[in-house]
C-alpha cells in the first residue's frame, strides 16, 4: 500500500451475532442480503501473541484515503479481552467507533455496558474520535412500533455516551437504511469533502442537471451529491445505491464489466458513468433540449479534474467547463 495513503482507522463493535460481519460483507465484499445467512462468526485471528477475535481489511476510498476496519468479534471473551490486555492496541489512534446493537437483543443491560467500556477505552486512548452507534435489525420490529423504539434508544445511547457525542442510526440489511447509515459515516472521513461538493455543484449548474450523485465505485456508497430541483424520494439515493450494485453482481458473474448506463422516459433523462479511478458519477436531466451526446461530453470533459480533487492535496481551483 502506498506511503502517501492516509489511513483512518475504524472499530466495527457490537455484541456476537448483532450483525457487525453481515452489513460489513454487505457494503464491502459484495454479498447480497441473503446470501449472508451462512456467515458465522468472525473468524478467531492472532495478534500480537495475544488470541483476539479481530479481522482486519484495508478498503480504498477516493484515491489517498484508505479505511482500516477492524472488525471486532463480539463473543464475551474477546470483549473483556479488548478492554484489558488489548485496551491500548484495539483503541488507540481510532478515527471512527461504529457500535453496532440488536435491537432485539436479550441481554440489553451487557449490551450497554459493553458499549460504555468502550466509550471510556475511546476516551483514554483516541478522544478526538467519531461515535457512530447504529440500531441493526429493524425490520425485526412491527412497522408502526420502530419509530418509537428508535427514538427511545437513540435518546438513552446519546445520553449514555456523555461527554462523547454520537450519532444514532436504525438499520436493516434488507433496506436501504444500511447504505444510508455508511454513505454518512464515509462521508465525514473524506478530507476534501466540502471542495468536492463545491465542485460538484459548479459541475451540476453548468450542464444545467437536476441532479448530480457522486458514488465511490466498489461499494456505491453515495459520498456526494448536488440537486437544483426538489426531489421526492427521501430515500432515491440508498436505493440507487443498492440496484446499482446489485446489477453489477450479475454482469461480474456473466464475466462483464459495468461501465455506463442511461435511462431515459418522458420526464427525465438518468446517465451512470464511470467518472474517475475510484467513482461514478449519476447525472439526473429533465430539459429535453439537451441531448444525451452533450452530457456525456461534459462528464467526460469533467473528469481529468476531478481525478485531482480525489487527492488530498487536490487543486484548490473550481471547476470551470465549456458546454458543448
Amino acid at each position: 500500500m502506498s506511503s502517501t495513503a492516509m489511513k483512518k482507522k475504524v472499530l466495527l463493535m457490537g455484541k456476537s451475532g448483532s450483525g457487525k460481519t453481515s452489513m460489513r460483507s454487505i457494503i464491502f465484499a459484495n454479498y447480497i442480503a441473503r446470501d449472508t445467512r451462512r456467515l458465522g462468526a468472525t473468524m478467531l485471528k492472532h495478534l500480537f501473541l495475544f488470541s483476539v477475535d479481530v479481522e482486519h481489511s484495508h478498503v480504498r476510498f477516493l484515491g489517498n484515503l484508505v479505511l482500516n476496519l477492524w472488525d471486532c468479534g463480539g463473543q464475551d471473551t474477546f470483549m473483556e479481552n479488548y478492554f484489558t490486555s488489548q485496551r491500548d492496541n484495539i483503541f488507540r489512534n481510532v478515527e471512527v467507533l461504529i457500535y453496532v446493537f440488536d435491537v432485539e437483543s436479550r441481554e440489553l443491560e451487557k449490551d450497554m455496558h459493553y458499549y460504555q467500556s468502550c466509550l471510556e477505552a475511546i476516551l483514554q486512548n483516541s478522544p478526538d474520535a467519531k461515535v457512530f452507534c447504529l440500531v441493526h435489525k429493524m425490520d425485526l420490529v412491527q412497522e408502526d412500533q420502530r419509530d418509537l423504539i428508535f427514538k427511545e434508544r437513540e435518546e438513552d445511547l446519546k445520553r449514555l455516551s456523555r461527554p462523547l457525542s454520537c450519532t444514532c442510526f436504525r438499520t436493516s440489511i434488507w433496506d436501504e437504511t444500511l447504505y444510508k447509515a455508511w454513505s454518512s459515516i464515509v462521508y465525514q472521513l473524506i478530507p476534501n469533502v466540502q471542495q468536492l461538493e463545491s465542485n460538484l455543484r459548479n459541475f451540476a449548474q453548468i450542464i444545467e442537471a437536476d441532479e448530480v450523485l457522486l458514488f465511490e465505485r466498489a461499494t456505491f456508497l453515495v459520498i456526494s451529491h448536488y440537486q437544483c430541483k426538489e426531489q421526492r424520494d427521501a430515500h432515491r439515493f440508498e436505493k440507487i445505491s443498492n440496484i446499482i450494485k446489485q446489477f453489477k453482481l450479475s454482469c461480474s458473474k456473466l464475466a462483464a464489466s459495468f461501465q455506463s448506463m442511461e435511462v431515459r422516459n418522458s420526464n427525465f433523462a438518468a446517465f451512470i458513468d464511470v467518472f474517475t479511478s475510484n467513482t461514478y458519477v449519476m447525472v439526473i436531466m429533465s430539459d429535453p433540449s439537451i441531448p444525451s451526446a452533450a452530457t456525456l461530453i461534459n462528464i467526460r470533459n469533467a473528469r481529468k479534474h476531478f481525478e485531482k480533487l480525489e487527492r488530498v492535496d487536490g487543486p484548490k481551483n473550481s471547476l470551470h467547463m465549456r458546454m458543448r
